[in-house]
């Protein structure tokens, strides 16, 4: 690819986040009625004013403003950051036993209390992130607390890793699944993705032993217990003694992982687990250009046994797997990945930006049409993985046209 196509490529991604994804969030996400954010928007627009909120949304939402301040210095997102901050702080957090609840009503009332680890996760994520914009000491304080609660009461002392959920007060709850679509089992491999992109994230801004150990933990537990090394796919659930309980496999989270294995291994600075990291890596990403992206560029949702058993296309894998196959470039400098993150990009702007009412659509099948029934804004549906993903593709475009 030539300079001219690689700043082609940044120029269409600069675009698309300054004048599609960050616009959205900025005119649609507040909630000037009850403080906040809004929890729920249709596809085409529509807002319901009374939607629960929900801990993921809330925390990726501050992840997100504190990381685009942190890239233009604009002060509405320093702004917006706040507001998040403030939100989490006041009607989020557990003054009885500590950390973040689940969910609450679109008031601020508690809906649910439970201590799902992934939404502890994201809430040390994010909170890193608003300390590394704004310096706000008391933002790294509630990071660390968080962690320690985390190590305290989800760490498996026997097996290692981490249990999926816990009771309000933290103890160990009966139902593990993260929602109604997950198993009832004690771990998983989403859990410890977003750990360890958690733990990260603190470690740039507080490199503290015990979290290094924790770091360094869950890349091994990635390497000898999750991937599963012959087929080059991510395992699901385990129980907990890490006997796989699933056998299928999605692309997104194959190829998000590659290069959050990869972030994890430089902030330790260890060139060996560096180089276990980036074989690893480079394995994920190889099997899902070869398993999961179609003819088109885009990326099927899910596989088993080598076959694709879904092939709808969701909008964070598609974004993730642009910034999956840069990361694979820059260690391979393989041409086939850089193609394949400028094709996948394409589909994206071809597919799932939505020209009339903004953002990305959450879901197309394979003949290109959006799923009318899927919201722009819910629980799970949130500017995080499209933003990051922009973010993520100009830092490693800027630095490929620099080695070039």
């Amino acid at each position: 690819m030539s300079p001219e196509q690689l700043k082609s490529f940044g120029y269409s991604v600069k675009r698309e986040l300054d004048g599609n994804l960050l616009p959205f969030w900025l005119d649609n996400a507040i909630d000037t009625t009850h403080g906040g954010f809004i929890g729920w928007m249709s596809k085409d627009g529509v807002v319901d004013p009374k939607a629960p909120k929900g801990l993921i949304l809330n925390a990726r939402l501050l992840w997100t403003f504190s990381a685009v301040y942190r890239f233009n210095r604009d002060p509405r997102w320093r702004d917006l950051a706040q507001r998040a901050a403030d939100y989490l702080a006041e009607f989020f957090w557990d003054t009885l036993h500590g950390g973040a609840l689940w969910q609450v009503d679109f008031e601020g009332r508690r809906l649910d209390d439970k201590k799902k680890i992934y939404g502890q996760a994201f809430y040390v994520y994010a909170l890193a992130e608003f300390y590394q914009a704004v310096n706000d000491q008391a933002s790294l304080e509630r990071a660390c607390h968080v962690f320690n609660l985390i190590e305290t009461h989800s760490r498996d002392q026997t097996h290692g890793g981490y249990i999926e959920v816990c009771n309000g007060d933290w103890s160990a709850a009966e139902d593990s699944r993260l929602s109604d679509m997950d198993m009832d089992e004690k771990k998983s491999m989403n859990n410890h993705l977003h750990l360890l992109e958690a733990y990260t994230n603190l470690y740039r801004i507080w490199p503290d032993t015990i979290l290094r150990e924790r770091l360094t933990e869950l890349l091994d537990v990635f390497d000898r217990r999750i991937a599963d090394r012959a087929k080059g796919h991510l395992n699901h659930f385990f129980d907990e003694s890490w006997q796989p309980r699933s056998d299928d496999y999605t692309f997104g989270h194959d190829i998000e992982a590659s290069w959050l294995l990869c972030e994890a291994a430089k902030v330790l600075n260890d060139p060996a687990i560096a180089s276990q990291s980036q074989r690893l890596a480079l394995r994920l990403a190889q099997v899902v250009l070869t398993e999961g992206v179609d003819h088109d560029g885009g990326l099927c949702y899910r596989g088993q046994h080598g076959h694709i058993t879904d092939p709808n296309r969701e909008w964070w894998p598609q974004i993730e797997s642009v910034v999956g196959f840069l990361n694979a470039y820059e260690l391979a400098g393989e041409q086939a990945f850089l193609n394949a993150a400028r094709k996948a990009w394409s589909f994206i702007e071809r597919h799932f930006v939505d020209r009339e009412h903004g953002e990305w659509f959450w879901r197309i099948d394979p003949t290109g049409r959006p799923d009318p029934t899927e919201p722009k804004v819910s629980e799970w549906k949130e500017p995080y993985h499209g933003v990051r993903g922009c973010l993520e593709i100009l830092r490693r475009l800027q630095h490929i046209m620099v080695r070039s």
